[in-house]
C-alpha cells in the first residue's frame, strides 16, 4: 500500500517534486565541484613539491647559510686575453656549487644514523656558466654574468640572460654570449631519493650502480630539446666530454635540473671532493618527520633542515591563491548553498503538505494514524532527495569534467625558507634559486573520488529527511475537521 500510494502521489506532483529535487541538486553539485577542484589543487601542489623535492623525500639537509667573507662578491670572474692582430674567439666554463655552500659527504652517514631516518642520500647541485666570445686589441674582463645573449639556463634549459653589468673592455672590443644551466651530481647507488627520483627515463637508460665515476650523463627532456641532444650523443662540460645515456622526463610539467651526472664526476668538475650540497632524507614514519627534523638539527650542527611542510609554505602564485580560495571561500560557500537548499526543500515540502489539507484530513478520517501520514510524507521527500542527489551528482561530474577538459594553467613560485634560503630542491637547492627558475606551470584537474560520490548520496538522503521531517510534522498536526473546512 505504501509503495503504490507513493508512486501515485509522486506521479501527480511531478513539477513540485522536480523543483525540490533541483534545489537539492544545485547544492550537491556545488559541493562535488568544490571538493573535486580542491583535490585537483592538492595534487598540483604535490607535483610541485615532488619535482622540487624528489619523490619519496620527507626532508632535506643543507649547510646553514654563513656570512659572506669580506672582499668576496660570490660571482665567477672571467679573464680573456685578446689577440693583437685579429679577432680571437675564446670559450670558458665556470662550474660553481649552488650558493657556494657545501657539506662534507660524511654528514650523509651521520644523518642516516639518526633515529627515525629510513634512508639518506647526498647530491651536489652545480651552476655551470659558459662564456663564448671574440676579443680584439687588448683585454676584456667580466665579473659574474653578462647582459649578453641568453642561453640554456634555468629549469628545463629555458633561455635566460645574465643579471650583472656588461663586460669591461680595456684597449679593444668584446662581444660574447653567456649560457648557464644546472647540473646535479647523483648518488647512482641509490636513485630512489634525490634529483632523479622525480623523473622517469623516456629515452635511453639511467645510471647503473657501477657508474659511480663514469663520464656519462642524463639530461632533462627540455634541455635535450633546446640543445639537440639525444641518447648516445656527447655533452662537453669544462673540457670534459660526457656520453648522454638517457633523457629524463619530469613527473610534473617542469624540470629544475638540466644535466645529471654521477656524484663523483660532479665533485671533480666543481673541485669539491667529498662534498654535497643537499642531503635527501626519508623518514621511517611520516608521523615522525618533525621529531626527525629536531634530532638532526640538535645532533648535527651547521645544518638547515627543511621538510615538505616548510617548502609548501613558500609556494605562492596563482596555485596558492586559488587553493586558499577553494579551501576557505569555496567550502564555506558550498556549505551556505547546501544549507539554503535544505531549507528551501523543507519549506517547499511543508507548503506542498499545506495544500493537501483535504487529502490528509480525509485519510485521517478514514482511520490513518498520524505516524502513517508522516511516514508517507517522509517517503516522498526521501525519493525527492535521491532524485536531487542523482541530478546533483550528474551536474557535479559535468562541472569536474569541464574543469579537467579545459585544464586551466596555474603557476607556482617557490620562495626561500629559513636558514638563508638554502633549502634543498634538486637541481638548484630548492627555494634558494632565482625566482624565475622557481616558477612552475601546472595544469589543474578536478578528480572526483568515490568518497565524494558517497558524500553526495549522504547529503541527498539528509536533505530528503530534513524536508520530510518538516512536512511530516506539518501533516501530523492536521485533523479530520481541517478537511471539512477546506471543502466549504
Amino acid at each position: 500500500m505504501f509503495g503504490i500510494y507513493l508512486k501515485r502521489e509522486l506521479g501527480r506532483r511531478k513539477k513540485a517534486a522536480l523543483v525540490i529535487a533541483l534545489g537539492l541538486a544545485l547544492g550537491i553539485a556545488l559541493v562535488i565541484t568544490v571538493n573535486s577542484v580542491s583535490a585537483g589543487m592538492t595534487q598540483a601542489q604535490d607535483k610541485v613539491l615532488k619535482s622540487l623535492y624528489g619523490l619519496g623525500t620527507d626532508m632535506t639537509v643543507t649547510k646553514a647559510r654563513s656570512a659572506p667573507t669580506s672582499g668576496s662578491s660570490g660571482r665567477p670572474n672571467f679573464q680573456f686575453d685578446a689577440g693583437s692582430d685579429s679577432d680571437d674567439t675564446q670559450s670558458s666554463d665556470r662550474v660553481m656549487t649552488q650558493g657556494g655552500q657545501a657539506l662534507a659527504s660524511s654528514v650523509v652517514t651521520k644523518v642516516t644514523a639518526q633515529k627515525g631516518v629510513a634512508s639518506a642520500v647526498g647530491a651536489l647541485t652545480l651552476n655551470v656558466t659558459k662564456v663564448d666570445g671574440s676579443f680584439t686589441q687588448g683585454k676584456a674582463q667580466s665579473s659574474g654574468g653578462s647582459s649578453g645573449n641568453g642561453g640554456q639556463g634555468g629549469p628545463g634549459g629555458g633561455n635566460s640572460s645574465g643579471s650583472t653589468a656588461a663586460p669591461q673592455v680595456q684597449g679593444g672590443g668584446a662581444n660574447f654570449d653567456v649560457n648557464s644551466y644546472s647540473v646535479a651530481g647523483v648518488d647512482v647507488t641509490d636513485q630512489t631519493l634525490g634529483p632523479l627520483a622525480g623523473s622517469k627515463i623516456s629515452t635511453g637508460r639511467t645510471f647503473t650502480a657501477a657508474q659511480t665515476d663514469a663520464r656519462v650523463a642524463v639530461v632533462s627532456k627540455s634541455y635535450a630539446k633546446e640543445n639537440s641532444l639525444k641518447a648516445g650523443g656527447t655533452l662537453k662540460i669544462s673540457g670534459t666530454k660526457y656520453t648522454v645515456i638517457g633523457i629524463a622526463t619530469p613527473d610534473s610539467s617542469e624540470s629544475t635540473t638540466d644535466v645529471y651526472l654521477p656524484l663523483k664526476q660532479a665533485q671533480t668538475l666543481a673541485d669539491a671532493k667529498n662534498k654535497v650540497t643537499t642531503i635527501y632524507v626519508k623518514a621511517t614514519d611520516s608521523q615522525q618527520i618533525d621529531s626527525v627534523k629536531a634530532a638532526i638539527q640538535k645532533n648535527i650542527s651547521g645544518t638547515t633542515v627543511t621538510t615538505s611542510a616548510d617548502l609548501a609554505e613558500t609556494v605562492s602564485g596563482s596555485l596558492s591563491t586559488a587553493s586558499d580560495l577553494a579551501t576557505s571561500v569555496g567550502k564555506w560557500l558550498s556549505v551556505a548553498v547546501l544549507v539554503a537548499a535544505f531549507l528551501v526543500a523543507a519549506l517547499l515540502t511543508s507548503s506542498a503538505v499545506s495544500r493537501r489539507v483535504r487529502e490528509f484530513g480525509t485519510l485521517k478520517a478514514l482511520g490513518w494514524p498520524s505516524r502513517r501520514v508522516t511516514r508517507q510524507v517522509v517517503g516522498e521527500s526521501i525519493v525527492n532527495g535521491l532524485l536531487g542527489g542523482a541530478l546533483g551528482i550528474g551536474l557535479g561530474l559535468a562541472a569536474a569534467y569541464t574543469v579537467t577538459a579545459i585544464s586551466p594553467k596555474l603557476t607556482a613560485q617557490l620562495g626561500s625558507t629559513g636558514g638563508g634560503g638554502m633549502s634543498g630542491g634538486p637541481g638548484g637547492g630548492g627555494p634558494g634559486r632565482q625566482s624565475a627558475q622557481n616558477t612552475m606551470e601546472i595544469a589543474l584537474s578536478a578528480p572526483v573520488s568515490m568518497t565524494t560520490i558517497a558524500l553526495a548520496v549522504g547529503l541527498a538522503v539528509t536533505g530528503g529527511l530534513i524536508a520530510g521531517a518538516m512536512g511530516g510534522w506539518r501533516a501530523s498536526r492536521m485533523r479530520p475537521a481541517d478537511a471539512l473546512r477546506s471543502v466549504s
